[in-house]
């Protein structure tokens, strides 16, 4: 048969409804696990709790239900344990109430993810709800639902502030990281970094795209996946950079395409080279990365401005805003950064990279290593 105009369209429309039929199946099925594993851990810990039973009965429960039910697979005794944590982490958390109220409905409502929630937070104590509440809890929900046991897991046995899990939570939804980018974030304490990037983005930058790239960019990139070391000059920080460029891309945050290295610039037939250069789609904004192996230096923030004026100027397309730079180095001094950027008006900002997640050299000299530690201990 000849294909046509008609029939392409067709295909078209057959993968897009195939693609989103597959990710809401996938979306239902890690939510009902999700509540399952709550409801299971929930089950455990009020009868545990109510009989006295001591932990050796989950191997008991475990053994039963294989030998009940011998297809059963995910259920054995450090499984069941990490259920029970799932839910005791969460019972006390303004989202525990939801989980359980979902538990309660199941068998009343259907398995529509959108109306579910403000349907039954209609039925708990309406008057104490007010809109705002109820839109922050819907969202707070859909975060939840949106990460695998997981994540979950791994949020639970390093993140011990509630306010921190859920940050990530939120980050990891929204943004789809896998559990080894979540790792890294945590890794590199994301978490801590927010807003602490040296930068001039208030004095360059509208307010809500000020806080916006404000919050996009670190304080602190940690390339321990590049297996960099002292040695390294900034030419090969470079080209390990651009070789696990679809790994760096996924660590620096959302909305980032790379445009190329050694980007080059032309003025007045001078040429000139930018180290990374990529295009944010959240900023609408280029992005220009220059790579710096030593103590930050204010005069590398001339050279900065330079790029970004001829990047506007030249390569910067109509409906875009001005670009932005980000000097990545191996240390700074944060007063020093501060005096150099202060003045100038081109959005830039100032950020270090640890090729490991381990303690300074300096900090380490005076730290006890590990036999001196069990000593102590």
């Amino acid at each position: 048969m000849e294909t046509n105009q008609h029939y392409t369209q067709l295909l078209q429309d057959l993968k897009v409804r195939i693609s989103h039929s597959r990710y809401i199946a996938a979306r239902l099925v890690n939510r009902e696990q999700l509540m399952l594993y709550f409801n299971v851990g929930k089950l455990l810990y009020d009868k545990i709790t109510e009989q006295n039973w001591g932990d050796k009965v989950l191997e008991q429960i475990a053994s039963d239900l294989k030998e009940q039910m011998p297809d059963l697979r995910g259920f054995s005794a450090s499984s069941l344990k990490k259920m029970r944590q799932f839910y005791t982490a969460y019972e006390s958390h303004p989202i525990g109430p939801l989980l359980t109220v979902q538990l309660q409905s199941a068998d009343k409502q259907s398995d529509i993810i959108g109306p579910l929630l403000t349907v039954q937070l209609q039925g708990v104590k309406a008057d104490s709800w007010n809109t705002a509440t109820i839109q922050m809890e819907d969202s707070l929900l859909s975060n939840f639902f949106s990460i695998t046991f997981t994540h979950h897991l791994i949020l639970l046995n390093k993140c011990k502030a509630q306010e921190e899990r859920m940050f990530y939570i939120q980050r990891a939804a929204e943004e789809y990281w896998s559990v080894s980018v979540l790792e890294h974030h945590i890794k590199e304490n994301l978490f801590l970094q927010i807003g602490k990037l040296n930068h001039n983005f208030d004095a360059t930058i509208d307010a809500i795209d000020s806080t916006t790239a404000a919050e996009l960019f670190k304080d602190k990139y940690l390339l321990d996946y590049l297996q960099l070391d002292d040695d390294h000059n900034e030419g090969e920080i470079e080209h390990r950079i651009v070789s696990n460029i679809t790994e760096f891309i996924l660590k620096m945050g959302k909305g980032f395409t790379f445009i190329g290295n050694q980007f080059r610039l032309d003025v007045d037939g001078h040429e000139f080279s930018i180290d990374l250069l990529f295009y944010n789609r959240i900023l609408r904004r280029l992005v220009a990365f220059e790579i710096k192996k030593d103590r930050f230096k204010p005069e590398y923030t001339g050279q900065l401005h330079f790029y970004l004026n001829v990047l506007d100027d030249k390569i910067k397309l109509p409906d875009e805003l001005p670009s932005i730079g980000i000097i990545l180095c191996k240390e700074k001094q944060n007063s020093i950064v501060q005096y150099s950027i202060r003045n100038m008006n081109t959005p830039m900002g100032v950020a270090t990279f640890m090729n490991s997640s381990e303690p300074p050299a300096e900090i380490q000299q005076v730290l006890p290593d590990s036999d001196q530690l069990r000593k102590l201990i």
